[in-house]
């Protein structure tokens, strides 16, 4: 039996030949992939230490890996497991603090080095170092002393590494300039207050602050610094430091940093095939974060040798994963080919693969239909019903009764919120952000728009986490919004400003913020104003709170309630409201030393009750994962993190060949 298109008419109408002749004329001569899938929007970097989104992940761990890597289990391929990867196995101590790496023996980066445990040693220093600005760095501060080498946090006797400022390219990072190591004998703090006018008002006055360093400076031996040597001291300011405040230090020399010594964090190389971690205090989930993409080790030969961004660039770029990338069409796809000297390219089935830069849900749709995608990676949520028909009428043949359904969804630990920029008036008022939130009818929005069976939030973590129960929080109640509002100063929205609503282009996020619009207008009686931008310029301006409020998602990246809590710390990077609460920020620190599995839930929970009642963010709902999929793709489960490893994929040759006779497939 054919499938009917009849009620996707609109979605295949006058698009679908719009979208063919596009692709004719963007793939060229290159012949048409093995598998392929829509990634969703133009990815920004290929850099695991510079990327934060699903997009970006995707395509990293199909050329990158870990030391563990998250596959099916085994035993139950719908939950994802850490497993062996570039690694072969691991001890752990008895205090549950230090893990002990062995690195899998006669494994290459394509360009022939080793991979060695000094990749680890480079790629970690590379990620935590503060000029990096990696977003995920907080992710490794459980490894001992590498919050203080992140944040910088010195202090009088601490061992420090100065690097000079004598670097080949200033604008680089690696090759360094020359390093110094040393003991820090005496700080002196300067400060200047700047003051100014925009757009002719008066600004709040700027505090910098100014540091210059004495440091009782050691030689080397062997490499290595021996602290046990002769001391030389040295005054050091970082570059740009104010002549007036080097007046007194004549012999003061420059330098790119003045750090915490990194030999003092804990990652060491013990030998080029053993890797120690040594932890702050147990953390049961390292295992996930050692498979984690932004930890993923990177070639110091190529990052040395053309700097970023050129490294990444696919004509230098050197990775070790299932695969190369072979060509990159900006707004159009990544061509991925199965790497040969990957260590375990006999179990790598799909030598091609396109990941397709597809922002529309509609178009995705129009293209899997048209047998153009293997894989869709979201559609519109309006289809979904008859999505599902069309899966109910597939099982009607004879022939197709046993088939796999081609829609999949699946409850996710994830949730979709909205950040509120909690830095601009009025909406540093808890009283309206928590209006806000209680004016949105989020039944309404699961029924009506996205209709997947998402679940209405009213707190952050989402179901799923075992042994975690989150917080009690409303999730709409429209008549104490109206008095939250009202004591906030704001009666009947009377006073209030317009309220902007910014979100990445998606017919999704719109559909989302055109209801919330309506409700707060309809509950709240207040203006507010969306605004479309494309991935990169709402990711810029989320992180340089220029925003309102925007919408969000957050994918866990463990299954644990401290991959969504930790964000919101003070000054976290994945924060981006402008938030800060010093009781939160005691409570993830405990929880984060807590060795009791149900005290630490406790704590976590005690947490997420502040974020509840301050509501920097308005939960929205928790997700459901929705994946169309051809039924002749083999090994591809639903999951909690939604995560599909591309090299464990495979194709059912002689399905794929049925399915296409019967649905008159290109």
């Amino acid at each position: 039996m054919r499938w009917s298109i009849r009620g996707l008419f609109p979605y295949l109408f006058l698009l679908f030949f719009f979208v063919a002749l596009f692709l004719a004329l963007r793939m060229g001569s290159l012949p048409p992939a093995e598998f392929t899938f829509a990634n969703g929007t133009e990815i920004q970097t290929v850099d695991p230490a510079k990327s934060s989104g699903v997009p970006e992940g995707r395509i990293i761990d199909s050329i990158f890996e870990g030391l563990y890597r998250k596959l099916p289990d085994p035993h139950d391929p719908e939950q994802m497991i850490p497993l062996p990867a570039l690694a072969t196995s691991h001890d752990l101590s008895e205090d549950l603090k230090t893990y002990t790496f062995h690195i899998r023996q006669g494994v290459q980066w394509t360009n022939g080095d080793p991979v060695t445990s000094y990749d680890w040693t480079f790629s970690w220093l590379r990620f935590l170092h503060p000029e990096s600005r990696s977003q995920y760095a907080y992710q490794l501060w459980y490894v001992k002393n590498a919050k203080k080498y992140t944040t910088v946090e010195l202090a009088e006797g601490d061992k420090v590494e100065i690097e000079l400022a004598d670097r080949p390219d200033e604008a680089q990072m690696f090759p360094r300039g020359t390093m110094i190591s040393g003991i820090l004998k005496k700080i002196d703090k300067f400060e200047e207050k700047l003051t100014g006018k925009f757009n002719g008002e008066d600004v709040e006055p700027v505090m910098l602050t100014w540091l210059v360093y004495t440091v009782d400076c050691v030689p080397e031996k062997e490499g290595k610094p021996d602290w046990d040597g002769p001391l030389t001291q040295r005054v050091f300011y970082v570059k740009g430091t104010p002549s007036q405040f080097l007046k007194d230090f004549p012999d003061a020399e420059a330098a790119m940093h003045v750090l915490y010594h990194f030999s003092q964090v804990g990652i060491r190389a013990l030998d080029s095939k053993t890797l120690e971690i040594e932890l702050e205090s147990p953390t049961p989930y390292f295992l996930e974060l050692a498979s984690f993409y932004p930890m993923h080790p990177v070639n110091r030969t190529c990052v040395e040798q053309y700097g970023y961004p050129n490294w990444t660039k696919p004509e230098n770029i050197v990775t070790v994963g299932p695969y190369e990338i072979k060509e990159r069409r900006i707004r159009d796809r990544i061509r991925l080919e199965k790497s040969p000297t990957y260590w375990d390219a006999d179990n790598v089935h799909l030598k091609t693969i396109d990941a397709l830069a597809v922002q529309s849900d509609t178009t995705q749709l129009n293209m899997y239909m048209s047998g153009q995608l293997d894989w869709a990676t979201t559609v519109p949520n309006s289809a979904l019903d008859e999505l599902r028909l069309l899966d109910v009428k597939k099982h009607k043949n004879p022939e197709r009764k046993d088939e796999r359904d081609d829609l999949l969804m699946a409850p996710m630990l994830s949730t979709y919120f909205y950040r509120v920029n909690t830095t601009r008036p009025p909406l540093d008022n808890p009283k309206v952000r928590r209006a806000l939130s209680l004016a949105i009818n989020k039944q309404e929005i699961v029924d009506h728009v996205t209709r997947g069976g998402q679940i209405p939030a009213g707190s952050l973590v989402p179901p799923g986490v075992v042994g975690y129960d989150g917080p009690d929080a409303e999730v709409y109640n429209p008549e104490k919004a109206k008095e939250l509002l009202a004591e906030a100063g704001f009666p009947d929205g009377k006073g209030m400003r317009p309220i902007e609503i910014l979100y990445n282009t998606n017919e999704g996020h719109r559909s989302i913020a055109e209801v919330i619009q309506q409700q707060w207008k309809k509950t709240l009686h207040i203006e507010v104003k969306l605004r479309n931008v494309e991935w990169g310029v709402y990711l810029t301006m989320q992180r340089e709170l220029d925003y309102d409020v925007c919408r969000a998602g957050w994918i866990g990246d463990y299954p644990d309630p401290n991959t969504f809590l930790d964000m919101f710390v003070s000054g976290g990077e994945n924060n981006e409201t402008g938030w800060s609460n010093k009781a939160y920020d005691k409570l993830i620190e405990e929880a984060s030393t807590e060795p009791d599995p149900q005290k630490r839930f406790s704590i976590l929970k005690d947490s997420e009750e502040i974020l509840v009642e301050e509501m920097p963010i308005l939960p929205v709902y928790f997700y459901v994962s929705v994946n169309m999929v051809r039924p002749y793709i083999k090994n591809f489960y639903p999951n909690l993190q939604d995560l599909h490893p591309m090299h464990v994929l495979e194709i059912d040759e002689a399905l794929r060949e049925d399915i296409r006779k019967w649905e008159d497939l290109e």
